[in-house]
């Protein structure tokens, strides 16, 4: 028997979520019985459920008008218990494949394989470490209202500033107790857990680990803690920016590669000083991240975070232990030396946020980029760097060949009509500022 049935059999199950990530990180694809899932034979879904919306619609033109199916077959070492079932059920993540074998390019885990396997061309392997920052506030059921903090354990809402204040994360102590043994039953190697700027805004980071599992670990993370939340009668949001007067969250991605032959970190000379592929990954990080930011800011939303004098970068100046930079570069030993990507919002795709930092740190290496100097002083007065909205953003990501030669053509083709399908239909939206302020006045 495989590894799998002997997992199912030991643990009891009695269903498999049979999942794979879309381009918004949403869990697609089925529950089955234990006795009818088939590691062999995998499952079938149409392609286009890579391809929907973040509201659920099609773009249009990207798969072939007879809605063909996919292969989707397990990843065993994906596989986990979906610690909150009432009966013993395991979710496992699944890989896209068409009828032929040939893996489908833009399923969001093979663009992330794609990337790696140029690290590993060169006897390399990323290592990296995800910071999630989210807000928990209170049940929303209207989305026309405000968010709210929760009710704590004292009967009352935060409010105000509670920066790494220990008794506000102690005010959801039970909230966070289930979220570490949810963690904990799949696995996920969470670590540090802090209060954030915002009004119960938390961060909690990973463990360092390779590239693909920490995706693995993120995706899972999300939708653990959204359950954990809802059983405790909250909301969990990883929206980039939830509330209009507190900080927006982010996806912080600390990384450095190691030399599988040697493990040592190719960012550091033998006598601790920093690499020429060190300063090489940050010139690629510096030329590419704007054109990138389709997918470290993929909807409209997330653009709201990035705004000056926010917490959140609007360059890609590099500094060492310099928050204001969007390349930032921790004190460290030699051998932990290693590039955090302040960019990110957290409401994006794991698999795609991870590769497309790492493209743009092999593009800086394939092309011999030099960075420009550290900066040392505040970086939130220099021009902003980056398109300021997802339509022009999707105009630049899509119109990058070196971009497209590294994470795959049908990958970005597919992804900018996606982006351009939900921009399209938020352009059709009537805020309430516009009523409110141009109704009576214009």
């Amino acid at each position: 028997m495989s590894v799998l049935s002997d997992w199912l059999r030991e643990n009891r199950i009695t269903e498999v979520e049979c999942i794979t990530p879309d381009f918004t990180g949403i869990a697609r694809g089925k529950i089955v019985p234990r006795e009818k899932f088939s590691e062999e034979e995998g499952m079938r879904l149409p392609q286009v459920v890579l391809v929907q919306t973040v509201t659920g619609e099609y773009a249009e033109h990207i798969v072939p008008d007879t809605d063909p199916d996919m292969v989707l077959l397990p990843d065993p070492s994906s596989i986990r218990l979906v610690p909150w079932a009432k009966d013993p059920v395991a979710q496992v993540i699944h890989d896209c494949f068409y009828h032929d074998g040939r893996p489908v390019e833009m399923s969001p885990r093979h663009v992330l394989r794609r990337v790696l396997q140029l690290y590993e061309a060169k006897g390399w392997e990323p290592v990296v470490a995800p910071e999630m920052e989210f807000y928990i506030v209170d049940v929303n059921v209207d989305p026309d209202l405000p968010l709210q903090p929760p009710v704590g354990r004292t009967g009352r809402p935060e409010t105000g500033r509670k920066a790494y204040s220990i008794d506000a994360v102690n005010e959801y102590d039970d909230l966070f107790e289930d979220v570490y043994d949810y963690c904990d039953a799949q696995h996920l190697q969470i670590d540090t857990l802090i209060h954030e700027v915002g009004a119960c805004q938390m961060e909690i980071n990973f463990l360092h680990g390779k590239a693909l599992d920490l995706a693995d670990q993120v995706f899972l993370f999300k939708r653990t803690v959204r359950e954990a939340a809802i059983r405790h009668n909250m909301y969990a949001t990883f929206m980039a920016k939830p509330m209009e007067n507190e900080p927006g969250s982010a996806m912080h991605i600390h990384m450095s590669v190691i030399d599988q032959a040697t493990g040592k970190n190719v960012f550091s000379n033998d006598d601790g000083s920093a690499s020429e592929v060190f300063h090489q990954c940050i010139g690629g990080m510096q030329k590419y991240f704007p054109q990138l930011i389709a997918l470290f800011a993929p909807y409209v939303n997330s653009y709201r975070r990035l705004v000056r004098h926010t917490a959140a970068p609007i360059n890609v100046q590099w500094g060492l232990d310099n928050r204001t930079c969007g390349i930032r570069v921790p004190h460290s030993t030699p051998a932990a030396r290693r590039i955090e990507n302040r960019i990110p919002g957290v409401d994006c795709n794991p698999y795609l946020v991870l590769a497309g930092t790492l493209a743009a740190a092999y593009l800086g290496i394939a092309e011999q980029l030099a960075p420009t100097p550290a900066l040392d002083g505040n970086a939130y007065g220099l021009p902003f760097a980056f398109p300021h909205g997802l339509d022009d953003a999707i105009a630049v990501f899509g119109n990058s060949p070196a971009l497209a030669s590294v994470l795959g053509q049908e990958f970005i083709t597919a992804y900018c009509a996606v982006k351009q399908a939900e921009y399209l239909e938020y352009a059709r939206v009537i805020s309430p500022w516009e009523r409110r302020h141009l109704l009576l006045f214009v």
